[in-house]
């Protein structure tokens, strides 16, 4: 069983989170059953960009990261507070934990510049948020990463995108790193989505 933490930042995006949780929900019930996601965060409870309250089912004192194969992370709202635990030096520690044994790592939308902000996307290929009014791509060339103007960039065993509607796409390549094509086709076609 591959084992994915989905790492929670107070402030993220509930419909960013859910996009790994259906996928890989999916998965371990009409898949090939051999993943399994589990969600962490700082606190016992957590609070949503558009303020819904979630209960992650483990907080980070009651992980051992060696236990995982692969991280994902949603993005979420500065004015949600994302960057209060996106930014903390534990939470950054996780990513290069991750990075430093090259298990995947999936985020989606802003959750880049956490990796940004931890050092792995120095001189790698990477994207963020890309609305014309944002400035998040400038901020994201600030921790060295080489900004791509596309919607995903996979760069060896990292994956990036540029906002919330690739959330699915992102998903969906993260079950390809650790199960295989044969099985994403399947998840997509019992899901609904075109293939």
């Amino acid at each position: 069983m591959k084992k994915i933490l989905l790492l929670l930042a107070d402030g993220f995006e509930a419909v960013e989170a859910s996009m790994f949780t259906d996928v890989f929900g999916w998965n371990k019930w009409e898949g090939d059953g051999s993943t399994e996601l589990v969600t962490v965060g700082f606190r016992k409870k957590l609070k949503c960009t558009w303020n819904f309250t979630i209960i992650p089912e483990k907080v980070i004192s009651e992980i051992n990261l060696e236990e995982f194969d692969a991280l994902a992370i949603p993005g979420g709202f500065e004015e949600a507070g994302f960057y209060n635990d996106a930014f903390d030096e534990r939470f950054l520690e996780i990513i290069r934990y991750f990075h430093s044994g090259q298990k995947p790592i999936a985020s989606i939308c802003v959750a880049s510049l956490t990796l940004g902000k931890s050092g792995i996307l120095y001189n790698r290929k990477a994207t963020t948020y890309s609305h014309p009014t944002s400035h998040r791509k400038e901020q994201l060339k600030t921790f060295g990463a080489n900004v791509q103007n596309v919607p995903i960039v996979q760069d060896g065993h990292i994956i990036t995108s540029s906002n919330p509607a690739t959330g699915f796409d992102v998903a969906f390549l993260l079950l390809e790193k650790l199960t295989s094509e044969k099985n994403v086709k399947r998840i997509k076609e019992l899901m609904g989505f075109e293939i």
